[in-house]
């Protein structure tokens, strides 16, 4: 298809939500496997995005984990344009703001919003490269346009929609409730260019009698003048990476024999680190939130951590530390991920602030090395063998800042692209290490689960699985959503689709 749609501009949609988790991210996901079944080279493309959870692009800088997510499903490498602006909270006023993929500064909220005009040309910069390399872009906004506060200045919802000419789409969440409410009352506090700019709507997770809502949708598009385009149903046990919130329902298994416990700290990271042991048949994992007692379990995993000091004084408060020492005398495994890594360490040093107030703090102490936070920050994809029987192999990616130095890496838990990482202890019953992606690749994580004590009976293929589960949500989006009207904005939508 030409790359160019109508008077020479590149076909686009926008995808806005009347909330945060109204299915933005899996909703532009659908649309770029579609428009990639159809033979359109596709970028899906999220000016701001704020997570926790992330992911190194091919090109070597830092994106939000959704839109590598949404590249997958285009069928294209993650490029660090795809997202040009991530936020990365690491309190609940400043955030690491991170620009075409490598940290610009933390910065609290003020700060950035008078930055946000030179944010918007970084934006603009990646949005004409894309332009340029791809037959249409879908792009996502971010949390809720009627967001009032955050209008002037804006550059993840309609202050880019109205800078570049895109049309837009509004999703709603009728699983929350008061979904017309929301389609409403978003359209109403928009300005009059930007109802114009609102296309139609789309109702997501629906569940129940499609003819009882059929009164709603047809007064709501009398109330408003604008179309529904289609209601998705309510679709159980996806394995998609989340953009940043704690998933929210648990796999339901019956034939589940290892248990597996995590943290879920207040800056848990790239969390979606932990989605394989969520989904395969036959653990029983769970996020252990606050004033929750840990529960008996084979293992613990002490995911990634924006603020590591802050939630390993969390993970004291909230009765952690003696549990994992209990649960280690009685046998138990641990492992630490990034973050998680730094926690298990004798000492833990920020002398620039970088997550929060200039200083030190104790870790856990578990293993003997020491880290010390500093400006510059790792970002690399990495593959190569994990030191358990077998070699299985492993491939992931590092995001961390700083350097850990002891002894304990004397006996490192993997090589990765020909070098040490992370450490085993000398009992063999904590494993760290920096690897992101520790759990994708099925002998991994089969090696992983024997070291925890159980000899898995099934393969679990997390990339197959997660590939399965994008055709799934396409051909949900395909059925239910009027495709056909959607080819005005993306002409693809007018040809037949592929395989």
């Amino acid at each position: 298809m030409n790359a160019r749609g109508f008077h020479g501009r590149t076909p686009c949609l926008m995808v806005q939500g009347c909330t945060s988790d109204a299915g933005k991210s899996v909703f532009v996901a659908a649309l770029c496997r579609l428009l990639a079944r159809r033979g359109a080279r596709v970028a899906p493309f999220k000016p701001q995005n704020m997570a926790l959870n992330s992911a190194v692009a091919v090109d070597g800088g830092e994106i939000g984990r959704a839109q590598a997510l949404q590249a997958l499903a285009a069928r294209v490498p993650a490029r660090i344009d795809f997202n040009p602006i991530l936020l990365k909270p690491s309190s609940d006023r400043r955030a690491q703001v991170i620009i075409h993929g490598r940290p610009l500064a933390d910065l609290d909220a003020r700060d950035y919003h008078a930055y946000k005009p030179r944010a918007m040309g970084a934006v603009l910069a990646s949005w004409e490269r894309l332009r340029a390399a791809f037959d249409c872009i879908v792009v996502e906004g971010a949390g809720s346009p009627a967001e009032i506060n955050l209008r002037e200045r804006d550059v993840a919802n309609m202050g880019f929609a109205e800078a570049v000419d895109c049309p837009v789409i509004l999703i709603a969440d009728i699983d929350r409730g008061g979904v017309f409410a929301h389609l409403v009352g978003t359209l109403e506090l928009l300005s009059v260019s930007e109802q114009a700019r609102v296309k139609g709507f789309v109702i997501n997770r629906f569940r129940g009698d499609m003819g009882l809502l059929e009164s709603g949708v047809s007064w709501l598009e009398e109330r408003t003048g604008k179309p529904v385009f289609g209601v998705l149903p309510y679709l159980n046990g996806l394995y998609l990476d989340a953009e940043d919130a704690l998933p929210r329902e648990s796999e339901a298994k019956k034939g589940a024999v290892l248990r597996v416990i995590a943290p879920a700290y207040p800056r848990v990271s790239n969390h979606n680190d932990l989605d394989p042991l969520r989904f395969h048949p036959e653990v029983d994992f769970r996020f252990v939130g606050p004033h929750e007692p840990p529960p008996p379990c084979e293992l613990i995993v002490l995911p990634g951590s924006k603020a590591v000091q802050a939630d390993l004084a969390w993970l004291a408060a909230m009765g952690w530390e003696a549990a994992i020492r209990r649960h280690l005398r009685y046998g138990g495994k641990l492992i630490g991920i990034c973050g998680g890594l730094q926690m298990l360490g004798t000492r833990l040093d920020d002398p620039l602030g970088l997550e929060g107030a200039p200083g030190s703090a104790p870790g856990l102490g578990l293993l003997d090395f020491e880290t010390t936070l500093a400006a510059e920050k790792t970002l690399e994809n990495v593959g190569g063998t994990l030191a358990l029987p077998g070699t299985p192999p492993v491939a992931g990616y590092r995001i961390h800042m700083g350097a850990t130095r002891g002894p304990a890496l004397e006996r490192p838990a993997a090589h990765l692209d020909g070098r040490p990482d992370g450490a085993i202890s000398p009992d063999g019953q904590i494993l760290a290490t920096y690897c992101h992606g520790l759990f994708d690749q099925p002998q991994a994580l089969a090696a992983l689960l024997a070291w925890a004590g159980h000899a898995s009976s099934v393969g679990f293929d997390a990339n197959a699985r997660r590939e399965r589960d994008l055709d799934r949500l396409a051909d949900a989006v395909e059925r239910h959503v009027d495709l056909a009207r959607l080819a005005e904005w993306l002409p693809a939508f007018g040809d037949e689709p592929g395989v």
